[in-house]
């Protein structure tokens, strides 16, 4: 128990009229069992008592410090907060208070928790065992704070490690596309120029004037190689048959 203990109204219970005695014995029961740690034999007991008198401030009461050693501290804070509205007695509302905030600390909300403590000193003043248990409430909501500021930093960490590591991925398929961008673009030019090279190595259709050009050239080529040869074969002839001669 981080905090000071719960307070416990066991001398009140002399308070109890006389012609309460089942209440009374409810009472006296539930303390021995809440001394002796047996907190859920004195919830019995005292809310037992709570069904002798609705109105027993002293059941009502202790029923809370019942339910905080079970540790249900958000039970323990509805039983006080119901039992503050129907009371008006400055000490009781100081007690009520100063153990409201003891079960907000344990529920480790701390920043109510101070608040309660406050209200009970606004009624007790005097108290030390409250100034004490908000010293320590404060410590805990600014060690809290701490932590909650410190997890929101690995939070920021851990984003611009993910948001760098998408950056550099991001960079990285970029290049890549780039990459195959420019490979795409080398393969058709090639491919261009390869098809040029084919279109320029192969035959050009002609038309049937070029053609018939052609063959005349051809034919008026061959006419002049035959009168070339036989012109060398009449030299031949006349030389070979004056020789005879």
């Amino acid at each position: 128990m981080t905090s000071k203990s719960v307070l416990i109204l066991i001398t009140l219970m002399l308070l109890v009229p006389v012609y309460g005695q089942k209440e009374r014995k409810a009472i006296r029961e539930g303390v021995k069992a809440y001394e002796a740690g047996k907190y859920s034999e004195a919830e019995v007991e005292f809310r037992k008592a709570e069904s002798v008198n609705q109105e027993s401030y002293e059941a009502r009461f202790n029923t809370g410090t019942a339910l905080y050693g079970q540790e249900k501290y958000l039970e323990t804070f509805e039983q006080y907060e119901n039992l503050l509205s129907s009371i008006d007695d400055v000490d009781k509302e100081a007690k009520i208070w100063h153990n409201i905030g003891n079960s907000l600390l344990e529920a480790r909300h701390y920043g109510p928790s101070i608040e309660a403590y406050k209200n009970s000193l606004r009624k007790n003043p005097t108290d030390d065992d409250t100034r004490y248990n908000l010293a320590y409430a404060k410590q805990k909501l600014k060690e809290q704070l701490k932590q909650e500021q410190d997890g929101n930093q690995d939070q920021d960490q851990d984003q611009d490690k993910g948001q760098q590591q998408q950056d550099q991925d991001k960079d990285q398929q970029e290049g890549q596309q780039d990459q195959d961008k420019d490979q795409q673009q080398d393969q058709q030019e090639q491919g261009s120029n390869e098809e040029q090279q084919e279109q320029q190595s192969a035959p050009r259709e002609i038309s049937k004037e070029d053609a018939e050009r052609m063959l005349k050239a051809i034919q008026q080529q061959e006419k002049d190689v035959k009168e070339k040869v036989d012109k060398k074969k009449a030299v031949a002839a006349k030389v070979k048959s004056e020789k005879d001669w």
